[in-house]
């Protein structure tokens, strides 16, 4: 628990769901000298900033990651970056491409750069299942910052910065989740739903704050994080919130997956399993991996996807959830 202590932290896109929560962890918990939220938005800064009743050691920096010199001067002192910023919308990304590969793409490059020219000390990015063979522009944007991650070890060097990944599903109660579309629909329009047979991964936003925290301490530079997480088909999501609920199939988007994978047969070959998480292990000269020994290979044909998972969301957990996120 001493890895965050008197530490400065930066996070992008620091506003959003993922940045606000962590940012609460951090500060109530763990005790940082100071946590950086960079962030394009004035207005959702200074709601942040009320809502947390102006901590002192909370500081805002407008700018945009596209922007490497705001990016150089935030980093200024920092100890550990989280890169949370990203164009996430998938219709969006889908309509305006190249805004979704200057912030995703272009904006992780500058995040990287900047972090080994300040000496921080450890990058971690937030990536999303749908970086696992991509469908979408979205997922291919952030499948290439993940590997753009990755290999930054190999640009920082042995003492330089050290890079690692999460991937993980769904956050249930992010802006923007299905979830609270499902909660913002119920008792007014149908409900809106692709397929039937849809399966997603779920994870609570404060389990994604534990889990990332979590990461950062392990991390040796290189891996990629993924936690074992349930699934659920969308439409018992739909019907734990109203059983009575009208149902309208719109069929399913440009771009859209029947069912989610977080890790590839491919990956399977450097992938350990522990008990609550799976490290997937690079496979450059960079890699020492000493720290993750005791873990359990996979087997060669192991695929974690939604539809097959082990594990699923019970009607009365549906319920807890639903509670916890109204």
């Amino acid at each position: 628990m001493e890895e965050f202590k008197n530490k400065t932290i930066l996070i992008t896109g620091g506003t959003g769901s993922f940045g606000q929560k962590f940012a609460k962890v951090i500060l109530e918990k763990y005790n940082p000298k100071a946590v950086r939220i960079f962030s394009r938005g004035e207005y959702l800064q200074w709601e942040m900033a009320k809502k947390f009743n102006n901590d002192p050691r909370l500081r805002f920096f407008i700018g945009d990651v596209r922007d490497k010199d705001r990016l150089n001067r935030a980093m200024n002192g920092v100890d550990i970056v989280i890169h949370a910023a990203a164009l996430k919308h998938v219709p969006i990304a889908e309509y305006n491409p190249f805004e979704a590969v200057k912030t995703n793409i272009l904006g992780t490059t500058n995040v990287i750069d900047s972090a080994i020219d300040n000496k921080v000390k450890k990058a971690f990015l937030i990536s999303t299942d749908k970086a696992v063979s991509p469908v979408n522009l979205y997922g291919a944007t952030k499948l290439c910052a993940e590997k753009l991650f990755i290999q930054a070890n190999s640009y920082s060097g042995q003492d330089g910065t050290i890079f690692s990944c999460s991937r993980y599903g769904n956050v249930i109660g992010s802006r923007g989740s299905a979830i609270s579309l499902f909660l913002e629909q119920n008792g007014k329009v149908p409900f809106t739903i692709t397929d039937e047979r849809m399966t997603r991964f779920w994870i609570t936003l404060e389990q994604g704050v534990d889990f990332v925290i979590n990461c950062i301490e392990k991390m040796k530079g290189g891996e990629i994080f993924v936690p074992k997480i349930p699934s659920a088909k969308v439409i018992d999501i739909i019907k734990e919130i109203n059983p009575e609920a009208e149902i309208k199939k719109i069929g399913m988007r440009p771009g859209e997956k029947m069912h989610e994978v977080l890790i590839t047969k491919e990956e399977a070959k450097h992938t350990k399993e522990f008990d609550r998480h799976f490290v997937i292990e690079p496979e450059f000269s960079f890699w020492i991996g000493d720290e993750f020994d005791k873990g359990q290979r996979v087997a060669e044909d192991f695929c974690y996807a939604s539809d097959s998972n082990k594990e699923w969301i019970i009607s009365e957990n549906i319920n807890k959830i639903l509670k916890e996120t109204n």
